[in-house]
């Protein structure tokens, strides 16, 4: 006799609390394996596929797509130990990439749905967590007969006259929380692809009430079309800065908009906090000479093979330090009050994103050479640009080297990122005046800044350590010494 379990959100870390459903990948009625993704979801860090620990089948799902559940949540049933699965199955693990590595079987459909009806769950779906009814401008998320309940790639919606070509998540996420129906939308970009500015641009006309009233009740998703366009002219829209229109909503007796501090940009605020709260920080700072680390890697790169990126350089500079003074590579145990030295070198490094400030993480980054770890800040970053880096890429670090030269400034004080001990700023690299072997000389200069955790170290370390790396910025032999 089949067995049915139950498996709820699981923690995704971080202190995350909840994650938002993207995309079911299964439907009632398929056979799972076990460690099988079955759903993919979006916290405030990354968008990770969540596989289920049980083999079975799908009896019910908790949750349309674009619901908010929190971590422990139920997600979906599996009955297991049935005549299609002899024995209950059961990994334990709960994120791709964690545990067991067998390739899951394809799903197979052995009680396909009945023709117009929705899936027998047999189970409410839970309303979105912590918060009250969503303005009436974003609609009803549209239902999965709206969708055509099939199977479909992440870069495409299906509709019965073809495909909807979207490619981004954001795009997806930012029409579906706000009742886009992409059908009615027609792409402005290469193949009628359809970008961020087309929905954004219906969102405006229908907050401006521009068109005929049929054609912008025609874009929303929403059962009482007319309503909600009639809402979104009486609350003008605008464009926070994650990228998601809301409504505006001034303090008493003032204007301006509120912001929700939520998603990517309320966890970073919330870490930003902690760390100031936390952590009795200084910093130093240096002007180097960078024009030899340029000129070593112009020499690098014209020997032949993989390009090797300057980010890669000043990370193997910073692990050579780090090996040095071992102090920086630390967290603090606050009840305990120890300072915890670390074996490992896990290099964080900051990298601006659609979705806001990430800090990917290069694990065991002082066992690798500057073309591996070119190689693995390029997949970093692509994950990061593409929104799919998983937990096990943002979690764990124990420095982070942060590069906001990219902006065109020469100096920061970086905050740290908690529980870490230090951060290392690099400005941008100029050609400024510089007295070089007694003469005054136009030379490729470039500030660097250490911001450090005062309990694990006094200022002489820090000096020490930042000394070592400007002397290696301008003298790249000096690392010959620790090779």
């Amino acid at each position: 006799m089949a067995q049915v379990l139950e498996f709820r959100l699981p923690d995704l870390g971080e202190g995350l609390t909840e994650a938002e459903i993207v995309r079911w990948l299964v439907q009632v009625g398929d056979v799972v394996a076990v460690d099988q993704p079955v759903v993919e979801v979006e916290t405030a860090k990354a968008m990770v596929e969540v596989p289920c620990p049980y083999g079975g089948v799908v009896t019910a799902r908790f949750g349309d797509e674009g619901t908010e559940l929190p971590v422990g949540a139920p997600l979906l049933t599996v009955a297991v130990g049935g005549p299609e699965e002899p024995a209950a199955e059961s990994s334990g693990n709960v994120l791709v990439g964690y545990g067991t590595s067998a390739a899951p079987a394809r799903r197979g459909r052995v009680r396909p749905p009945q023709p117009g009806a929705r899936p027998a769950d047999g189970v409410a779906r839970p309303a979105r967590h912590g918060a009250g009814p969503a303005p009436a401008v974003r609609g009803a998320l549209p239902s999965e007969a709206a969708v055509g309940r099939t199977q479909h790639h992440d870069a495409v919606l299906e509709r019965p006259d073809g495909p909807v070509p979207v490619i981004s998540p954001l795009v997806r996420r930012l029409a579906r929380e706000n009742g886009v129906d992409l059908r009615q939308l027609a792409g402005s970009g290469p193949d009628g692809l359809i970008l961020r500015a087309d929905v954004e641009d219906a969102l405006r006309a229908v907050a401006a009430g521009a068109g005929a009233p049929g054609a912008t009740a025609g874009i929303l998703a929403d059962a009482n079309g007319a309503t909600a366009v009639a809402l979104a002219q009486a609350a003008p829209l605008t464009v926070s800065a994650a990228g998601t229109p809301a409504p505006q909503r001034g303090a008493a007796g003032s204007g301006g908009t509120r912001i929700p501090l939520k998603g990517v940009r309320g966890a970073v605020a919330d870490k930003l906090s902690r760390s100031r709260s936390e952590i009795p920080d200084a910093t130093c700072w240096v002007d180097a000479d960078a024009t030899e680390l340029m000129r070593a890697r112009a020499a690098m790169n014209a020997a032949g093979g993989p390009k090797i990126s300057l980010l890669a350089l000043l990370a193997r500079i910073c692990t050579a330090a780090l090996a040095r003074f071992p102090e920086l590579n630390s967290t603090v145990d606050t009840q305990a009050r120890e300072i915890v030295r670390l074996d490992q070198v896990h290099l964080g490094f900051a990298a601006q994103t659609e979705r806001g400030l990430v800090v990917p993480v290069v694990k065991d980054a002082h066992m690798r050479d500057a073309e591996a770890l070119t190689a693995e800040f390029a997949r970093l970053t692509e994950s990061a640009r593409t929104g799919t880096l998983t937990p096990g890429d943002l979690t764990g670090g124990t420095f982070t080297l942060n590069n906001y030269g990219v902006f065109g400034v020469d100096g920061s004080t970086p905050i740290i990122n908690h529980p870490e001990a230090a951060m290392l700023g690099v400005g941008r690299i100029v050609p400024k005046p510089w007295v070089h072997e007694g003469e005054l000389a136009v030379r490729q200069v470039v500030q660097l800044s250490l911001t450090f955790d005062h309990r694990v170290c006094d200022g002489g370390t820090a000096g020490g350590f930042l000394r070592y790396v400007a002397d290696c910025v301008e003298q790249p032999a000096v690392m010959l010494r620790t090779l």
